[in-house]
C-alpha cells in the first residue's frame, strides 16, 4: 500500500449533521445532573434559623450556580432537538421548546429565592426576618413543586410522543419518560394536598423514572446517535467534504 491509500484509509470520516444533532443533545440531557450536588448544598439555606446563624452562604451560591448551567442546559436540549423532531410535528416540537424554557424559568426563580435568604443573612436582619426568610423558602418549595414535578411531566410527554411516533430511539425510552410523566402528575397532585412535601421520600421515589428517562435518553443520544427513520431522510449530508 503506497503512503497515499494509507492516508486516505485511516482519514477519519467526517461527522454528519444529524449525529452532530445527537451528540449535542444527549451531553446537554446529561449536564443537567449537575444539580444533584444540590440537595446537600441547600440542606443548610432551608434550616429554620438559617438567617441568625453562620452560615455557610458558599454553598448555596455553589448550589445556585450549578442549577443557571442545568437551566441553561435544559432549553438546549430543546434548541438542539427541534430541527429534528418537528419534522415529526411541528407544534408539538415548539410546545417542547416552550415547556423545556418555561422550566429553566422555574428554576432561575428558585434560585433567585435562595439567594434572596443568603442576602437577609448577610445584611444582619437578625430574627426579625426570620418571617421573610420562611417565607421564601415556601416560595422556592412551591416553585420548585411546579416547575421541577409538573412541567418535567410536559416535557416528558411531548418530547416522548415525538420520539415514539418518529422512532428515532428505541421505543422503550419514550415509554419510561410517560410512566415518568404519571407518577409525577400524581406527585405533584399529592404535594399540592398536603399528603407529602417537595423533599420527601416519596417525592424522591415518584421522581425516578423521570429522571431515568432524561438519563437513558442523554446516553442513547451520546452512545448511538438517532435511529433511521422517515423523518430524517435527507438530513444525513456531511458536514465537511470527505
Amino acid at each position: 500500500m503506497d503512503r497515499t491509500s494509507a492516508t486516505q484509509s485511516t482519514k477519519r470520516v467526517p461527522m454528519d449533521s444529524l449525529r452532530k444533532t445527537a451528540l449535542a443533545a444527549g451531553v446537554l440531557y446529561l449536564i443537567t445532573f449537575v444539580s444533584i450536588p444540590t440537595l446537600f448544598l441547600y440542606s443548610a439555606v432551608r434550616g429554620a434559623n438559617y438567617i441568625i446563624g453562620p452560615g455557610p452562604d458558599t454553598r448555596v451560591t455553589i448550589g445556585g450556580i450549578l442549577e443557571i448551567i442545568v437551566a441553561l442546559a435544559g432549553i438546549g436540549t430543546a434548541v438542539a432537538l427541534y430541527p429534528v423532531i418537528k419534522r415529526q410535528n411541528h407544534g408539538v416540537a415548539l410546545g417542547f421548546v416552550a415547556s423545556r424554557t418555561l422550566e429553566a424559568a422555574t428554576i432561575f426563580a428558585c434560585v433567585v429565592t435562595l439567594l434572596a435568604v443568603v442576602t437577609l443573612r448577610k445584611s444582619g436582619v437578625g430574627a426579625p426576618g426570620l418571617v421573610t426568610a420562611h417565607a421564601l423558602i415556601g416560595l422556592h418549595d412551591w416553585t420548585f413543586t411546579i416547575g421541577q414535578s409538573l412541567i418535567p411531566a410536559v416535557n416528558a410527554v411531548l418530547l416522548g410522543s415525538l420520539l415514539y411516533k418518529s422512532r428515532l430511539v428505541p421505543r422503550i425510552l419514550p415509554v419510561v419518560g410517560f410512566i415518568g410523566a404519571v407518577l409525577l402528575v400524581v406527585s405533584t397532585v399529592t404535594m399540592l394536598f398536603g399528603v407529602h412535601n417537595y423533599n420527601s421520600a416519596a417525592s424522591g421515589l415518584l421522581a425516578i423514572p423521570i429522571a431515568l428517562w432524561e438519563f437513558s435518553l442523554g446516553v442513547w443520544l451520546v452512545a448511538k446517535g438517532f435511529r433511521p427513520s422517515p423523518i430524517t431522510a435527507g438530513m444525513s449530508t456531511r458536514s465537511t467534504r470527505g
